[in-house]
């Protein structure tokens, strides 16, 4: 096998984390001696052995000599774990081969120099788009200090999301929502608004396929939400961000004792937030991906701030005429001026076109 044979190896090896180790970053590794794996492993939680620890504690033959793969960067500081570099140094493992650099500041080079330092012979940058697209929510939560943001709908192919009644059951197909769910459990987050709340009383987790069930953010400016939804008495893991004018009301305190953590933000003159603020506070919950599930208003405002990196339309071959826009009006007059984004991928799911989008 070839050095990026097994870079590709370490990447589906570390996919068995998703769900697990947020805001950690996906990290898989595997040992290899007299042109055999000897040892392999992967991060596996959040605050546990990092993936080169595993990988060593899992070989069946001594270390010393071997060529070590690893999709991402070892560390070289002490987080949760002690240094993942340091532990490859005392074990006399010859070659490191690394997918990509970590872009976390603590971090980024600082391992690669410290195995050079030490006498390892070290190989950066292979396979490296591959290893930075598994690892996108983690490398926007260090750089940028606000969680990767994913906006999913199903729309009719007129673009409505629910019709005039606001009644939005089903546009989709059941595969599609599968789907949703599966990829609810990949994200730390979910968030909505209070009429989505208020209109489809959803839960926001996961039950159609195994999986963690996500943090729920929702929005709520005049503190509109009705309390007996269900999303107020599921998981306890709710996230409610409502004006600072509410601080006193009773329904704060109604919500706070079904265990809810309520944050305040400062109201805009259009009785809305805005979102920069809130995905701070997010990011500093340890919330690393936010996926955004309406509606439309919450859509509008994350497409106007420019506060996205991901669209993902499951479109049905449908037509509603009249309904509830996908997204209302973004200050765009002109067809030239129009948002452009780049069709990432599609798939047909049942008869959905499942269509992902990026900036």
């Amino acid at each position: 096998m070839t050095d990026e044979s097994y870079i590709k190896l370490t990447i589906e090896i570390a996919k068995k984390g998703i769900g697990h180790v947020s805001p950690n970053p996906l990290v898989g590794a595997v040992l290899v001696k007299n042109g055999k794996i000897i040892g392999a492993g992967y991060h596996q939680k959040y605050g546990e052995a990092h993936a080169e620890i595993n990988a060593i504690k899992s070989a069946n033959e001594d270390v010393e000599g071997a060529t070590l793969y690893v999709n991402l960067e070892p560390c070289s500081h002490f987080g949760k774990t002690p240094p993942c570099v340091d532990a490859i140094i005392e074990s006399k493992i010859k070659r490191v081969v690394i997918g990509t650099l970590d872009m976390n500041p603590v971090v980024c080079g600082n391992g690669i120099q410290k195995l050079k330092d030490n006498g390892s012979e070290v190989k950066v940058g292979l396979l490296e788009n591959e290893c930075a697209e598994l690892n996108r929510f983690f490398f926007k939560s260090v750089a940028k200090k606000i969680p990767y943001v994913t906006l999913k709908s199903a729309v009719t192919l007129d673009g409505k999301i629910a019709d005039k009644s606001y009644r939005s059951q089903w546009i989709s197909s059941t595969g599609s929502r599968v789907l949703v769910h599966a990829l609810r459990a990949q994200f730390d987050a979910v968030l909505v608004g209070a009429n989505t709340v208020n209109k489809d009383d959803p839960q926001l987790t996961v039950r159609l396929t195994e999986g963690r069930n996500p943090k729920r953010v929702i929005i709520d400016p005049l503190l509109h939400c009705k309390i007996e939804r269900k999303i107020f008495h599921s998981e306890k893991n709710v996230l409610f961000f409502t004006s600072d004018e509410k601080r006193d009301s009773k329904k704060i305190k109604k919500l706070e004792s079904l265990g809810v953590k309520i944050f305040f933000l400062k109201r805009n003159h259009d009785r809305t937030f805005h979102l920069k603020p809130l995905l701070k506070k997010l990011n500093a919950e340890g919330i690393a991906s936010l996926l955004v599930e309406g509606g439309g208003k919450v859509y509008q405002s994350f497409i106007k701030e420019n506060l996205f990196d991901e669209l993902m339309l499951f479109i049905a071959p449908k037509l509603l005429g009249e309904g509830i826009q996908f997204t209302g009006e973004l200050g765009i007059n002109e067809v030239s001026k129009a948002r452009k984004l780049v069709v990432h991928s599609f798939e047909k799911v049942d008869d959905d076109l499942f269509l992902t989008l990026r900036k």
